[in-house]
């Protein structure tokens, strides 16, 4: 596969083989760029296997790499009537990453990013992270048989997670600190010690989650929706799922792109708030707060590709509170049957308050992206159902309190 590295701020370019994660000059952050004329369409739209190394063709390896997988992608894309009738909407459809091997997203871009680790030879991997960041990581780094080492904030990271990462080998540091100073740390260590960083910084991982795009046009018989709602933590996911639909339309596989909508918690929303004020850059939020703990983050790298991916796309941004996570993730539980965690209700919250406010059309063709399973805050879920009711062990005690006795 023909590509190459280049900054998105001054255009300069790097050697395929140099680990670098932004740009040596002007600090931008770095793109993988493909000479798409030497691309195959029908090697697309006829490629067999599944998941995200089914779209190798889009991806920057040599035929002959052998990619390290744990069978991640291949994620349902569920219709959801009921959901929509309560909001008011047509068409939605919600996209359930939660489904990929260590549930969350971030399976797509570790597939990409531990196979081009394999291939630069270094020592070790690395992430500071929430939580889906580490868990994904170690187990990755575990199927390659190379070491791993994570920075978690210390108390702010859902114990699912942790034990993700603790069982599969990692080497976990619990630091004094939040998530930026975690990745502050990182990053230098990695410079100076040949790890390799696999935060989404690396745009090796953007690549992987791109995937996203193709798998939700084939889904949809690459019929692409108006719009697609995700949450924005470190704000790659966003950028790497609208680069997808470019390479899409500019194949000529697709005619269109759709508006991309990046949603944050209101206690973590830098984004939001240089959207709203017509900004290119961000103001780091130095103190971020929320329960939604996979996107409370106030300094997100990858804001300036989100930014021009929600701009670009004629997309929107909006933040929710913590409240309007909760409602919104026991209404696609009890609507739709898909239990998430606090951060993928994010997408639905905020698809909910932009329709209120009349942003967003009834008839559009709608796809929420939803990033973590349910079960990788199990903590969270429990303080918000009711806890069971207690009863003895006796058929009429049981029938009484289930109201069946007449």
């Amino acid at each position: 596969m023909e590509y190459r590295v280049e900054c998105i701020r001054c255009g300069r370019e790097f050697p395929r083989d140099e680990i670098v994660y932004t740009c040596t000059r002007c600090k931008g952050l770095l793109d993988i760029k493909y000479d798409y004329s030497s691309i195959d369409n029908e090697g697309i739209l006829k490629s067999k296997g599944r998941g995200v190394w089914r779209y190798r063709a889009l991806l920057p390896f040599e035929e002959w790499s052998r990619p390290v997988t744990i069978n991640e992608g291949d994620t349902p894309l569920y219709r959801c009537d009921r959901l929509a009738k309560a909001i008011g909407i047509k068409n939605l459809w919600v996209k359930h990453e939660g489904l990929n091997p260590t549930g969350s997203f971030k399976d797509r871009g570790m597939t990409v990013g531990v196979t081009k680790a394999l291939e630069l030879h270094v020592k070790g991997v690395a992430c500071a992270s929430t939580g889906n960041t580490s868990a994904s990581l170690a187990i990755f780094a575990a199927k390659a048989g190379i070491p791993c080492y994570v920075l978690l904030p210390k108390g702010k990271v859902a114990l699912g997670k942790v034990a993700q990462a603790m069982m599969h080998g990692a080497k976990v540091f619990s630091l004094r600190g939040n998530f930026d100073d975690a990745l502050r740390v990182v990053r230098i260590l990695c410079e100076e010690e040949n790890l390799y960083l696999l935060n989404s910084v690396n745009p090796y991982r953007l690549e992987g989650q791109k995937t996203i795009a193709f798998e939700i046009a084939e889904q949809l018989n690459w019929n692409i929706p108006d719009r697609v709602v995700l949450p924005v933590g470190n704000a790659g996911n966003i950028s790497a799922i609208y680069k997808g639909f470019l390479e899409l339309e500019r194949l000529g596989i697709t005619s269109s792109v759709p508006m991309m909508t990046g949603i944050q918690a209101e206690g973590a929303q830098p984004v939001v708030r240089a959207f709203r004020e017509g900004r290119a850059e961000i103001t780091p939020e130095p103190n971020p707060e929320t329960i939604a703990s996979a996107i409370r983050i106030g300094n997100p790298v990858n804001a300036m590709k989100a930014l021009l991916a929600i701009r670009d796309s004629g997309g929107l941004a909006e933040s929710v509170t913590d409240a309007e996570i909760t409602d919104s993730q026991l209404l696609l539980a009890r609507l739709e049957g898909i239990g998430v965690e606090p951060a993928s209700a994010a997408s639905i919250a905020g698809l909910r308050k932009l329709y209120d406010g009349g942003e967003i059309e009834r008839g559009e063709r709608i796809v929420c992206i939803t990033t973590g399973h349910l079960l990788k805050d199990p903590e969270r879920a429990i303080a918000i159902c009711e806890p069971p009711e207690e009863v003895i062990a006796d058929v009429d005690a049981v029938r009484h309190a289930l109201h069946l006795h007449t």
